[in-house]
């Protein structure tokens, strides 16, 4: 065992500097330094390299997360680089966003052993931050061009990792995404000061620069079917994510000023981006001056509401139905968020929204917790005669996302779906019931992480390589 390594007894946990809560209030970048080299090398070092990894069984994407920090303790930071980007198409993006607190960092066997995780994350970002900086990322260079063709359809992350991975293989890749922008989610859900614009829009970028075609500003169904898609490619990969809000039926539901997390946070980062957005612009989804409550407990809701902090809101609230110990977000946004001044009420839910025209108070149910679900959470119960009311000028509901009728969408009544609303696929192979038809990403599994649509991406790739292969081979054979 190398000397350089195992030296988490004498060298304590150390992440990034975080920006001054004070000064970070005021902008919308992210909130995290950057290691510096000696730094990165030394956290690394503090990895225990254990039999079994538990780093990497607990990654979706399974990254070689030993090999590397071992690669980076040693100063050879080119082969970290390409160790890390072997298994993940984007390393720079889940370095930033990924949950690594329930993932990777959660399960590191020296946290669990009382003397603080090796920060995964962080170094994630740093070496491919560095290899972007030196210039050893190059687009993707085909050495043998196939006449097959593969439709995508949806720019996030799922679409985007299928089609690096497709066209690493030499195919012709079409990328159809209704937005006018790449990036799905990454670009309009996520605020920059967790991931930053640029850090999306150089990787797509780079994607172009491959090959890969990109058609925005296209809606299937309505600039053409699936049907006339799947005629014009040999095989189509249908990755568009889950975009329905999930909605809370209450008396005053109809009021002015109550929002979807998706068309706030839309509306601020396009803002970022130097859009004209009317609507932000005239005071309608800017929460600037405003007492803003956001219901949920997830990510969203953290992301919710740090914007409406970064937009001078005047309070902001959030309403979660179970404690603190329960939330299903990042712990860690949970405390940037507490940090920056968000108020959480915890053990409560949404009875009634009032007001006359606009929402102006929000009755609030108190809650326990009563006994275990299937799940083995407890069960929220509502406390009778408990309620009680807050002022809020503004609402946003981050109550989770549900998938479109993609069927009706997609003018192809014969797609089939679950009884969730999800696409129907083969578990080995991800495809649909129609022939030449994959899905992937979050419109198979429900609304879920980054790294599980990169994962559910490339895995698909593989699939859709294997089916394009034996047509290919049939072919042959007959000729």
């Amino acid at each position: 065992m190398t000397d350089k390594m195992l030296k988490f007894v004498n060298i304590g946990q150390q992440n990034p500097p975080k920006r001054d809560v004070g000064n970070r209030k005021d902008d919308f970048n992210e909130i995290y330094d950057d290691f510096i080299t000696k730094k990165a090398e030394e956290q690394s070092s503090r990895c225990s390299q254990c039999g079994v990894p538990f780093c990497q069984v607990h990654c979706p994407l399974s990254n070689n997360i030993p090999d590397w920090l071992k690669l980076t303790a040693e100063g050879r930071l080119k082969e970290a680089y390409e160790l890390s980007q072997s298994t993940n198409n984007m390393p720079e993006v889940c370095g930033r966003i990924c949950p690594q607190d329930r993932l990777c960092e959660g399960n590191c066997v020296i946290e669990q052993s009382g003397h603080g995780t090796v920060t995964i994350g962080s170094v994630e970002k740093y070496i491919t931050d560095n290899a972007w900086e030196k210039g050893w990322i190059k687009p993707i260079s085909v050495n043998h061009e196939k006449d097959q063709s593969v439709g995508i359809i949806g720019a996030g992350p799922a679409g985007l990792a299928a089609a690096e991975q497709l066209r690493k293989s030499g195919y012709k890749i079409t990328v159809y995404d209704r937005y006018d922008r790449a990036g799905g989610l990454l670009i309009y859900g996520i605020p920059n000061f967790k991931l930053e614009k640029h850090v999306v829009e150089r990787r797509t970028k780079l994607l172009k620069e491959g090959g890969i075609e990109f058609i925005q500003n296209f809606e299937v169904g309505k600039d053409a079917t699936l049907d006339q898609l799947r005629k014009k490619h040999d095989a189509i990969l249908i990755a568009t994510g889950v975009y329905k809000p999930r909605e809370v039926n209450l008396p005053g539901n109809d009021l002015e000023n109550i929002f979807p997390a998706m068309e706030f946070l839309t509306a601020s980062n396009k803002k970022g981006l130097g859009d004209d957005v009317e609507l932000f612009d005239n005071g309608t989804l800017n929460a600037e001056g405003k007492d803003v409550v956001v219901i949920g407990g997830g990510d969203t809701a953290m992301d919710c509401v740090r914007t409406s902090v970064r937009q001078k809101a005047k309070s902001v609230k959030c309403l979660y139905r179970r404690d603190k110990e329960n939330m299903p977000g990042s712990a860690r946004e949970v405390s940037n968020a507490e940090e920056e001044g968000v108020e959480f009420v915890w053990l409560s839910s949404p009875k009634e929204f009032k007001g006359k025209n606009k929402i102006e108070n929000l009755v609030v149910n108190k809650i326990r917790l009563g006994e275990p679900d299937e799940t083995g959470r407890r069960r929220p119960e509502i406390k009778e005669g408990a309620d009680f009311e807050i002022k809020t000028d503004m609402v946003i509901k981050a109550l989770g996302f549900d998938p479109e009728d993609l069927p009706l969408l997609f003018d192809s009544q014969d797609l089939q779906v679950t009884k969730w609303g999800t696409l129907k696929t083969d578990f080995d192979t991800m495809e649909t019931n129609l022939r030449g038809v994959f899905a992937a990403g979050d419109i198979v599994r429900g609304a879920s992480l980054v790294v599980w649509a990169i994962k559910d991406g490339r895995d698909a790739a593989s699939s859709i390589k294997t089916y394009l292969e034996n047509i290919e081979f049939k072919k042959n054979k007959v000729a």
